[in-house]
This record gives structure tokens, sequence and C-alpha cells, in this order.
């Protein structure tokens, strides 16, 4: 059999291979035969942690959220054309399953824990993007179980819920284990990343909080004080890169050969001059057109967005000009730009911050709020090297987050909507570049922050004052798992639509 990873499958196919021997999974003739959990705990891990690709594909998902404009022409998501999503990473879930079953003698809760919590992952984005998916009739190829059911959005959080416990559970009690590219096999670093997975997942459902099944603030409530938490940057679920070939930044200019036309956005660039926000000097350049009429680069006036939203004729003449705010070199010239978070201490703090606000937790919003907007000053300015490129005379320090987090602008104010919108906009700059697509699902949740929308402009047909609330099914489910997925799609919505609501948005 053939690296699963290595093939683009549909689910069908995919789970057609639960028969396949393990002896020749992800063989490499360059490298030992033997299948053991170790390497697959490696290519699963890898498998999460790395980017989709790099350039234009690495910012992809900031196009969506309008954090960028793209100078070069039209971009989809810009413009708010979704689509179909794509469930090739079902194929991973057998090496989850393999690297549990092959668990050596005293490592089975470590690689069990794991494959728990990765599973959750894969599967909670998915249901995220599109609703309804297949969970429990998932890998039965060797029952002969070719086209798998769809399990309702309800009943797959609920047993993603199960699974972020299980893999706890296991996790918290394991051995330290091999083949861990981002902890060095550290058992407990992955116990706090499955606590922070589940207040992830919680937070999502919070539009089903008077749901008496998922008891969602009670869970809640549980793992936050039981659950090991994040207690610092240096517990980021991350992926490190470097200046050795082969490890660089995936937007760094030597693979690729597009970085000029991103341009951060005038919203973007609004927020963060609205509080003189010094991680907007680390975020952007300053507009060449500004710098040659005289204005001083580390001036807050060199800074200006492009509107991500305007026709795109706009933009390239933006662009042409020199006249928008491209991005900071230090994600094009330097080559270990700044480690990619796939789930981190800054959002769990703002996920923290959230759930005080909505009485879930007995705690001040303020301070889990506060402590988010420092960790992601933190996380830039201890990636970022303390040169005036990088910061343009600005840098990021001690004293100036401590004065920066005292400022008047930037406190909750009691008012629960208020602080609500304070809240996701800070969470909003902290996930710039990082955690992809979560900042959309805070805004389809909330309505926060209030991105623009430009409806002559939009490509979102059916509504085009609105974001999309989801993706489309997966042409390859289309095609041969059809019944169930039409199913799915009619139980849901009578079609696959994407302005349709699913069922934790409802």
């Amino acid at each position: 059999m053939k690296s699963i990873r290595n093939i683009a499958l549909g689910l069908s196919s995919i789970l057609f291979l639960g028969c396949s021997n393990f002896e020749d999974v992800n063989t490499n003739p360059d490298s030992s035969t033997n299948v053991n959990s170790s390497l697959l705990a490696t290519g699963a891990i890898a498998g999460i942690m790395e980017s989709s690709g790099t350039g234009k594909s690495f910012v992809t998902h900031l196009f969506i959220t309008k954090y960028l404009g793209w100078g070069e022409g039209a971009v989809s998501g810009q413009y708010n054309d979704f689509g179909r999503t794509d469930f090739s990473d079902y194929a991973n879930l057998l090496d989850y399953q393999t690297m549990a079953e092959l668990a050596p003698e005293g490592y089975e809760e470590a690689y069990s824990g794991l494959a728990s919590l990765l599973k959750a992952y894969v599967l909670f984005n998915h249901t995220l993007e599109v609703g309804d998916i297949p969970y429990t009739e998932i890998l039965k190829g060797e029952e002969g179980l070719l086209t798998p059911v769809y399990d309702t959005q309800k009943d797959v959080c609920l047993h993603v819920l199960e699974d972020l416990e299980s893999a706890y559970a296991n996790l918290s009690v394991a051995k330290d284990f091999d083949g861990d590219i981002v902890f060095g096999g550290s058992a407990k670093q992955w116990a706090k990343v499955a606590t922070a997975l589940q207040l992830r997942v919680l937070i999502n459902l919070s539009k089903k909080e008077s749901d008496a099944d998922l008891r969602v603030a009670e869970r809640f409530r549980d793992v936050y004080q039981n659950g090991m938490l994040m207690e610092s940057n240096s517990d980021n679920l991350q992926l490190v890169y470097s200046d050795k070939a082969g490890q660089f930044y995936p937007y760094h200019s030597s693979g690729n050969k597009h970085w000029a036309y991103a341009m951060l956005s005038d919203f973007l660039v609004k927020l963060l001059k609205d509080n003189e926000d010094y991680r907007l000097f680390y975020f952007g350049k300053p507009a060449q057109a500004q710098v040659d009429a005289g204005v001083d680069a580390g001036s807050w006036d060199a800074f200006v967005g492009v509107d991500p939203t305007a026709p795109i004729s706009e933009v390239k003449d933006h662009y042409a000009a020199g006249d928008c705010s491209g991005l900071n070199t230090r994600y094009i010239e330097y080559a270990p730009g700044e480690p990619l978070i796939r789930l981190g201490y800054a959002e769990q703090n703002f996920i923290l911050a959230e759930a005080a606000l909505r009485g879930w937790i007995d705690a001040d919003p303020a301070m889990y709020y506060k402590e988010g907007i420092r960790a992601s000053m933190e996380f830039i300015s201890s990636n970022t090297p303390d040169e005036e490129q990088y910061h343009y005379g600005h840098p990021i320090t001690d004293a100036y987050i401590n004065e920066f987090l005292a400022r008047e602008s930037i406190q909750l104010s009691g008012d629960v909507e208020t602080d609500m919108r304070k809240i996701m906009e800070q969470k909003y700059i902290a996930a710039f570049m990082q955690l992809p697509y979560q900042p959309y699902y805070d805004y389809r949740r909330t309505g926060y922050p209030i991105l623009p929308i430009n409806p002559e402009t939009s490509q979102n047909f059916n509504a085009p004052d609105k974001l999309p609330m989801r993706w489309q099914y997966p042409d390859v489910e289309i095609s041969y798992n059809t019944e169930n997925v039409e199913a799915a799609i009619e139980r849901q919505y009578g079609s696959d639509e994407v302005n349709k609501l699913m069922w934790l948005l409802q």
C-alpha cells in the first residue's frame, strides 16, 4: 500500500484502506520499513502542523477575514466566494488508529491519547466547515462499509468532546513518548493541548448553551477547574521554522515569487491605529508612496491599508502606486519568520475572557483579556529580532506592554456587548498570520469583529451583504458517497448553499 499521506483519496476509498497491511504504510526506500507508533506519531503531528502551502496559499485564509488585500488579481476569499471544502485529511485517521494499536507496552496511554486528540482536531475542523460529517462509521472498510452515513453535527460535537475527554485522561497520566516534533514527547504538554482544544470546541458551541445533552457551560467550567491549562507561550502547539534549508517560514521570498502582492487591509490598520498598537509596525511596512513623499518610516501616517472589498481594479491600482502597506519584511526576508500556531496560549486566554463574560466561569473577564493581549505581544517580540527594519523604531518591550494594558481605550466597560466586541477584536489581532479560519468562526458566531462587506463586489451572490456561513461539501463525496451526503444536505439545509445556517449557529 502506498503512503496514504501522499495520495489524494476520496473518503470512500480511505475507508477501504482499513483492511490493508500496516507493514506497508508510509514506506520510504531510504529508511526502515518497520512501522511503529513513533514514526506514525511524527507523520501524524506533522500532518496537522504543516502549513497548507507556501506563498499565496499560506495566506489564503487571511482574505476571508479581511486582514489582507491582494494586488495581483481577484482572490475568491477576498470577495466572499467560498466554494467547496476538501476531506482529504480523513486519510490520516487510519494512521492515528494504527499508531494507537501499535503502541509499545507502557506507552498505550500516550499514543492512544494523541490519536484521540488528533482525530478530534481534524473532524471538529470539518464539522465547522460544513455541518454534518461522517464520524461513527469511519474506518470500517474491513467490515465492508465503504459509504459511511453522516452523523448530525450535534452528535459529532458530542463525539469530539468524548474523544477529547479520553485524550486528556490518557495524556495526563502517560509517559513521555517518541516521535513528537513539537514538544519533544512531553505527554503533559499534549494534555494541555487537549484542554485548550476542549475549550475551543465548547466556546464554538456558545449558541447551544441551553442544550441539555451538551451541557456547554457545565463542561467548560469543569475543564477550566480540573484540566491542565496552558500557562505561557511555551505551551503553544506551534511549528517553529529556522534558517536551515527546507525549514524556512512558508511566506519567505526564497519559495514565494508573489510575496509583494499582499497589502494590509484598512480594517486591520484602523484597529491597530485606534489604540496606537505597536503590532502594526511588526505586521506591516511603510507604504512606499508615503516614504517617497517624505513621511518618516516610523510614523503612524506611513502605514496605510487597502480596502480589500474594493473593486479589484482599484486594489491593483493601489498596489501599482505603492500607496498601501505591504507585509513586514520579517515574514519575507527573515528566514525563521515566526512559529505557526495551531492552538495557543493567547487564544486560550481570549476564550476564557469570553467564558467569564458569559458567566460560565467565576473569573474576571478583564484578567484573561489582558493576558491574551500580553501573550500576543510577547510572542511577536520574542520571535522577532530587535532591529529597526522589523519594528521601525517601535519595539514591543515589557514597559510598552504594561503601558498599553493600562490605556483607557482598551479597558472593558462592564457592558456585555461592548466588552464582547473588544475581546473579539483583540482576539482577531492576535490571530494575524495564525490560527487559520478561527477568526472567521468567531465572526459568524458572535458578529465580531464587524468585518467589511461590499455588496457591489461580493461574489456571495445569494446574499451579497453577508459573508457565507459555510463551505459546500467536497465533490468526491457527491460522486462516491452520494446517497449519504445528499441525505445530510437535505435534512440540514435543503440545498448545499453557502448561506444556510448549520446547527451550531442556530
